[in-house]
């Protein structure tokens, strides 16, 4: 039996597709499902987006496309965000994906492949609007749209950028790579312009042009640092108490003896550490919760468990067995974060394997990883 149980619900995942698809329209809402689907599972989490309406999917790398391909409808289209290392051209055209340009060497060699394969195969184009990460100069992409010899075997469907800054709404960020963004996209004016990502979405009509990628807002993240989130919560994490005990005022608990009782103390160890996805940086500032009580994290986050005071509940109210809520409606993904000095994103993808999984359809069916 696993230490924890991890209840991931499709149907709000569908759900908050539905709603920022909604929210953009006339343009159209992609999902992200990189990182195997923020943690959660890449080829359900694509399935469950396509039922739900989703027809333009992106990923990181190329692998992870080739993984989650089968997944979707053959009308779907599947774009890998890193664009290619050499050698990965001929795979990529095999299988339909399409890839995210960001440089002029992985253009000309997308060019090629073209050539050497006799017919045209499409591409995104990414410049780099202010975030000096991935993607083009205005120079570059210029150049790239007045060469004859990559137009002729490369449509580029769509022109890309990135926002720095899109979590904090009036960040003057956001304007700046927004005019900038414009001015590249003219360069290729028969392609479609994406530019919002999640906190994007959130913002004015403005900037979600033709088509926006949110990712973490799909998995229940919140999409800025304003007011409350507006997703559904997509994830329930809950962890198994292994044993209970009861210390008195001067007692160290875990690793380095970091927490010191004060008084006479009952402390319950549950079966989830660092290992499973959860940071070291919660030792002594996060919590669990049990029947609306929070529980203070007491000591040091282990690989392999967690120690909690429950002084709080009554005496016998906790027991070896018993489950304690970790993420849930008493603490949300994002509460979780902000107590481990993190951010949603971080905690999602770093989930580990040895939970036990229950996938959901937005009832209380759920369906067992594997099953």
């Amino acid at each position: 039996m696993a230490g924890g149980r991890l209840e991931i619900d499709l149907g709000a995942l569908a759900d908050n597709f539905r709603s920022i698809a909604a929210r953009v329209a006339p343009a159209r809402a992609a999902a992200v499902v990189k990182a195997n689907g923020y943690g959660l599972g890449a080829t359900r989490a694509a399935a469950a987006l396509a039922e739900a309406g989703c027809r333009d999917f992106f990923v990181a790398h190329l692998a992870e496309a080739l993984a989650v391909r089968a997944a979707l409808p053959g009308d779907a289209t599947l774009a890998v965000l890193n664009g290619l290392p050499s050698g990965a051209e001929r795979p990529c055209a095999d299988a339909g994906i399409v890839p995210v340009l960001n440089s002029v060497e992985q253009a000309m060699r997308w060019r090629d492949t073209a050539a050497a394969l006799g017919h045209a195969l499409p591409a995104i184009v990414q410049v780099d609007s202010g975030m000096s990460r991935l993607g083009m100069t205005v120079e570059e992409a210029a150049m790239l749209a007045a060469d004859a010899s990559f137009t002729a075997r490369v449509p580029v469907t769509l022109v890309m950028s990135h926002l720095a800054c899109a979590d904090t709404p009036d960040h003057p960020a956001n304007a700046a790579q927004r005019d900038r963004f414009i001015a590249a996209a003219a360069l290729f004016p028969q392609a479609r312009r994406s530019l919002a990502n999640s906190g994007g979405v959130f913002l004015p009509a403005a900037y979600h042009f033709d088509l926006v990628r949110p990712g973490v807002a799909l998995y229940g993240g919140a999409p800025n640092d304003r007011g409350a989130n507006p997703m559904r919560p997509v994830i329930r994490l809950d962890a198994r108490v292994i044993q209970c005990r009861s210390i008195g005022a001067g007692d160290g608990v875990g690793y380095g003896l970091s927490f010191a009782a004060t008084g006479e103390t009952r402390i319950a160890t549950i079966g989830v550490g660092y290992a499973d996805g959860l940071p070291r940086t919660l030792g002594n500032r996060g919590a669990a919760w049990f029947n609306g009580v929070r529980l203070p994290i007491a000591g040091r986050v282990s690989m392999d468990s967690i120690t909690l005071d429950i002084s709080a509940l009554p005496d016998g109210a906790l027991a070896a067995g018993d489950w304690v809520e970790l993420i849930g409606p008493h603490q949300a993904l994002d509460d979780l974060a902000r107590d481990a000095g993190t951010i949603s994103y971080e905690i999602l993808t770093s989930l580990g394997h040895r939970y036990h999984r229950t996938y959901r359809n937005g009832d209380l069916k759920g369906q067992a990883e594997g099953a």
